[in-house]
């Protein structure tokens, strides 16, 4: 009785953190296999991952109630990876990044990401989620998917005409349909019912349907959990020395850090206990990192769907995720056998439905309206990445919100006063001359008079720039040179 109150007094909310880490032990289960399959890697190599997230992350200072494991939004860069590099360097570019976002909270640059412009993180995770709809329909269909991004999409229609014909690939496409479906209507379902979560009773029901039909439809292969984990040979770091695995590096640390950390602000929205210390969460997350690279793993990221759900089934502290890390590990070692049942096409049509909701339909149309910039620049990025790829998008998405921020910052008016006399003509600049609205400026300058005297205000700006100074000075040259009196310039005090 006495242990029993001490325990209590140490870990009160231990039945609330109890029940909620079986709820995402749960979740996590299809999710990160899925995850894994779809980057090309052993579905084991998922799990290790989600094991990692719970019992190194989740012990670790950030974010309380944030749950950290393979996350969809990763998925097309690490396929890439793994597809340009092998497997093996996979480790080395997770670890070298893990030391990078180590470096980055250590030097507290963490609150810098909240800087990034939204529009560009909804853009990223809209075609992240592009590319994940678009590549998961292949295997859904029992196809192979091309590599590229736009090859996806525009084999899409002949692989489906194709499939129509082939009795394993209608079976396949049969049961993704079927997941979707379960996923879209579990909300629905009685509540007693809903306390299996959504992503397992999908995947549960699916691997029931192919066993009892007997359906030719691929399953997840099992390699066990000791032959998936393979730490990066020595050889493998001197892959470090070339520029594009270390773009791959930048790729992968900024992607989930950027992606960890607007997780945390949507999850401290969900909840009223301690607030995320992003700095430390940047450390926890790195920390997590370099270990699954040292064990050969794929990247981890806070994940949404996991914290979200840890948050609703009632979680109050972060034993909550280190429960579930230690789930994840009980059943991948002793259950590995159970993946072998589980069907391609059901993890496919799990990723379909994950990646669907990266792509924000709904507020796409209010921000067209209210926000058109911030609707280009969301849209832009999300092409790029599905025309170029992940890296590239980021970076373009980032420039294009940098030059609209520029743009409308530059806003800047020219009032002219012209007296019916022979005086001088009265000009004032205001706001902010810069070489974005240098045509502008010129153009209203140039269609003054040419043979009368200016006077020039330029105390009204708040900033003018050396483009615009010279450009100005040039003019001032020009009208004097044209006509019979010089501009005088007057500027602040």
């Amino acid at each position: 009785m006495t242990d029993n109150r001490t325990l209590i007094s140490r870990f009160p909310h231990l039945k609330e953190d109890f029940a909620a880490s079986l709820v995402v032990f749960l979740v996590a289960v299809p999710l990160c296999v899925g995850v894994s399959v779809a980057s090309g890697a052993p579905a084991e190599l998922g799990l290790v991952t989600g094991i990692v997230g719970g019992l190194v992350t989740g012990v670790m200072r950030g974010s309380s109630l944030q749950v950290s494991g393979p996350a969809a939004g990763m998925t097309v860069l690490v396929y890439e990876a793994v597809q340009e590099f092998g497997l093996p360097v996979l480790g080395v570019i997770v670890l070298a990044s893990g030391a990078i976002q180590l470096a980055m909270g250590l030097l507290r640059l963490g609150r810098y990401f909240r800087a990034i412009s939204v529009s560009v993180v909804e853009g990223m995770l809209a075609g992240i989620g592009l590319v994940i709809i678009a590549g998961q329909l292949y295997p859904a269909m029992a196809a192979k998917a091309p590599d590229s991004g736009l090859g996806k999409i525009a084999e899409l229609p002949g692989t489906l005409v194709d499939s129509f014909g082939d009795t394993g690939a209608l079976s396949s496409l049969a049961v993704a349909a079927g997941t979707i479906a379960v996923l879209l209507l579990w909300k629905h379902a009685p509540e007693k019912v809903r306390t299996v979560p959504g992503p397992l009773a999908a995947v549960g029901l699916a691997t029931l349907a192919v066993f009892a039909l007997d359906l030719p439809v691929a399953t997840v292969e099992v390699k066990g959990l000791l032959g998936a984990v393979q730490p990066p040979p020595l050889s493998a770091f001197g892959e470090l020395a070339g520029i594009g695995l270390l773009g791959t590096v930048v790729a992968f640390t900024l992607i989930a850090s950027a992606e960890s950390l607007f997780s945390a602000a949507a999850v401290d929205r969900l909840h009223s206990g301690p607030r995320t210390e992003y700095n430390k969460e940047l450390i926890a997350q790195g920390t997590g990192n370099m270990v699954c690279g040292a064990l050969g793993a794929l990247p981890m990221t806070a994940v949404i769907v996991r914290s979200a759900a840890n948050v609703q089934a009632g979680a109050r502290t972060k034993a909550s995720r280190v429960l579930h890390g230690a789930w994840l590990l009980l059943f991948a070692a002793l259950l590995p056998d159970v993946l072998a049942y589980i069907p391609i096409p059901a993890l496919a049509g799990i990723l379909i439905h994950a990646g669907a909701k990266l792509i924000p339909v709904r507020s796409l149309g209010t921000l067209w309206r209210e926000h058109r910039g911030e609707a280009v620049v969301l849209a832009v990025t999300a092409v790029s990445i599905v025309a170029v790829s992940m890296f590239e998008g980021v970076l373009i998405g980032l420039a294009l919100a940098v030059v609209k921020s520029a743009w409308e910052a530059s806003h800047v008016k020219l009032d002219v006063v012209v007296d019916e006399g022979a005086g001088p003509i009265e000009a004032r600049l205001t706001g902010n001359a810069t070489f974005l609205r240098l045509p502008k400026i010129l153009d209203s300058l140039e269609s003054l008079p040419q043979d009368r005297p200016v006077r020039l205000d330029l105390s009204g700006l708040h900033h003018l720039d050396h483009a615009c100074r010279l450009a100005l000075d040039n003019w001032a040259a020009r009208h004097s040179t044209a006509g019979t009196d010089p501009v005088k310039l007057v500027t602040a005090a």
